[in-house]
């Protein structure tokens, strides 16, 4: 494998020490004048004219300055904080200031434009804006793990404007820190303070994802800093080598691990401020979670290209309406709901053999394209059949309304209910049924992708002629993949039609603004990391909040959602939680650590396993 040299420079020539002490005094600058008001006028959204009470907005810069107040610290090599960097160097400084000056910048911009010009800034925002850049050039003078510059080209203009000095550093740093550092060995904790911290981690992942899903959809600027501070901070942690480090306690405690992310799941709807407003969000990007980890067993563990899957979502959600009592379905029976559910599922792997059967001989494009056909006859003809074009079953494009909600022994899933003395509405029996489900297809991926069946569609995805010329039936272990993936799709459906409480054609198209559709679910799978469990998670929560949230956009939203793959692409194709092969095969040419080769058992996780698998 070719490896590349590196070299630890700065990009500013200054002395370490003096860009060190440049970088912790900006910090403190940027930390200090949160606490300042920014503008004169409560008209921009957040109220950003009191002092000493910092807004939702300067509490995004207060994180950012904190963070590299200890990230620039820790450089010293001060015990206690040594932890925060494991691999050490400046690269996790030089990014959260970065991310600090692009999230203030951002905001003091936003409010010029919204309010008519920076005669709107109080003194304030003018400190803020001093201290993330002061903060920022002393991070440009710390040494930087980078490639030589003789292998790749350098340019010098970036220090005729701050945008221009923002956007060349980030060129340099995303093509250029591309070399990691091997991570140092670290005294081993005792076990109680490794289950604190894991504990400890996903609280503090609970509040993250709560503070970005509870943004009010009337302050857009107050998501995008937060997009711009989370997407810089958490690339800061993974370059400081913190988040391998905390990989590698939860493998060495996995009990503790799910028992964690199953009570700050569960924890969300509780600590809901506003009701239920946030929480349809919440049930929402569950239900397209779920369907995407039935897709990644098509796509990331089988290697099929299937572009008409959300017809398997459709199949389940107008299964479900016909048998749930709906007024204006067509056989008139009211199933419980385990037996809806059930019927469902059953629906949906019914219909995945029979387009599966004639279609899984076909390969890549071919199969693609008949799978893409066969996500549009299922819209059609769910369309046509009115009683006009054709039997009356689905009430044609009007589709099925008056859906009844859920009943299971008693409990309605439609009206608010008090659990531990808190009152939870509607859509939050919904997450906590659709936190249940998520678990029970988490169960089934795992199983089924560390199980031999796995293991050939591991092979399969890999090369088919050779996993063929060991004995493995091409044809039956894709086959079960597409079954299994369909049944999922369609249980998450039952559920997403009494959410909504009513099923229409137009919901599964192969491609919309609105997500869950084909296209949004593939990009989910790809986005998070393909043959992964938590990879397409995160992928469906990003493709689905962002756009909630940036609903102002409306026609843009598809242009950004363009770059923004197109970036992902280029900078990391693996996604954002890779398996350990895809990190391999996508840079092979960086420079890896020396690893003693071993045999390891198939992992539904990191995607590696045995070529040899039986049929």
């Amino acid at each position: 494998m070719t490896t590349t040299s590196t070299e630890t420079t700065p990009v500013i020539a200054l002395p370490q020490a003096a860009a060190r002490a440049i970088t912790i005094a900006g910090a403190l600058v940027t930390i200090v004048s949160a606490f300042l008001a920014w503008t004169w006028t409560s008209d921009f959204p957040g109220d950003l004219t009191v002092y000493g009470y910092p807004a939702e907005l300067q509490m995004l810069t207060i994180v950012g300055g904190a963070l590299t107040l200890l990230f620039a610290v820790a450089g010293y090599g001060i015990r206690g904080l040594r932890w925060l960097n494991p691999v050490g160097g400046n690269n996790a400084t030089f990014l959260v200031a970065v991310g600090s000056l692009a999230t203030t910048l951002y905001t003091l911009g936003a409010i010029a434009t919204e309010l008519g010009g920076l005669a709107n800034l109080e003194p304030g925002g003018l400190v803020a804006a001093a201290g993330v850049i002061i903060a920022f050039v002393g991070a440009l003078g710390l040494p930087l793990d980078r490639k030589k510059p003789e292998d790749l080209p350098r340019w010098n203009w970036f220090f005729a404007v701050i945008l221009g000095v923002v956007l060349y550093a980030l060129y340099r740093y995303i093509r250029l820190g591309r070399s990691e550092r091997k991570p140092a060995r670290a005294k081993a904790l005792p076990s109680w303070a490794e289950v604190l911290i894991i504990v400890a981690v996903f609280a503090l992942g609970l509040f993250v994802v709560t503070f970005g899903i509870d943004t009010d959809d009337s302050e857009p600027q107050l998501f995008i800093a937060y997009l711009i501070l989370v997407g810089f901070s958490t690339t800061a942690l993974v370059k400081s080598g913190l988040t391998g480090r905390l990989s590698q306690m939860t493998a060495r405690n996995r009990q503790v691990t799910v028992t964690a992310s199953l009570v700050m799941a569960i924890a969300f709807p509780f600590i809901q401020q506003s009701g239920d407003t946030y929480t349809l969000i919440a049930v929402n990007i569950l239900i397209f979670a779920t369907v995407a980890l039935g897709l990644n067993i098509v796509v990331g563990l089988a290697g099929l290209l299937d572009l008409g899957y959300v017809a398997f979502l459709g199949v389940g959600a107008y299964t479900a309406a016909l048998v749930s009592g709906a007024t204006s379905s067509a056989f008139g029976v009211q199933f419980p709901f385990w037996a809806a559910a059930l019927t469902g599922m059953a629906a949906s792997l019914v219909f995945g053999v029979v387009i599966g059967a004639p279609t899984l001989r076909l390969r890549g494009d071919y199969l693609a394209i008949v799978t893409l056909g066969f996500g549009e006859i299922f819209r059609i003809a769910m369309g046509n059949l009115d009683g006009t074009s054709g039997p009356k079953i689905t009430n044609g494009p009007n589709g099925i309304p008056n859906i009844p909600q859920l009943e299971f022994f008693g409990y309605n899933f439609g009206e608010p209910h008090t659990v531990l003395g808190v009152e939870l509405g509607a859509y939050a029996n919904y997450y906590l049924l659709m936190i249940f489900i998520m678990a029970l297809v988490v169960v089934v991926f795992s199983r089924a992708g560390n199980s031999r069946i796995g293991r050939a569609w591991v092979a399969i995805r890999e090369d088919e002629t050779a996993a063929t010329a060991m004995g493995i039936n091409g044809f039956r272990v894709k086959l079960v993949a597409f079954a299994l993936g369909a049944a999922l799709a369609g249980l998450a459906g039952t559920v997403q039609a009494h959410v909504n409480t009513t099923v229409v054609p137009e919901n599964y198209v192969f491609a919309g603004p609105v997500p869950p559709n084909s296209a949004f679910l593939l990009a989910a799978v790809i986005l998070g990391g393909m043959g992964t469990i938590s990879g397409p998670i995160v992928g469906s929560a990003l493709l689905f909040l962002i756009p909630a949230k940036l609903s102002f956009l409306q026609d843009y939203q598809l242009l950004g959602f363009g770059i923004a793959l197109i970036l992902l692409m280029r900078f990391r194709p693996e996604g954002l939680i890779a398996n350990k092969r895809a990190k391999l095969e996508f840079h092979e040419n960086d420079e890896q650590p020396d690893v003693p080769e071993q045999r390891q058992p198939a992992d539904a996780e990191s995607g590696v396993g045995t070529a040899k698998a039986g049929a």
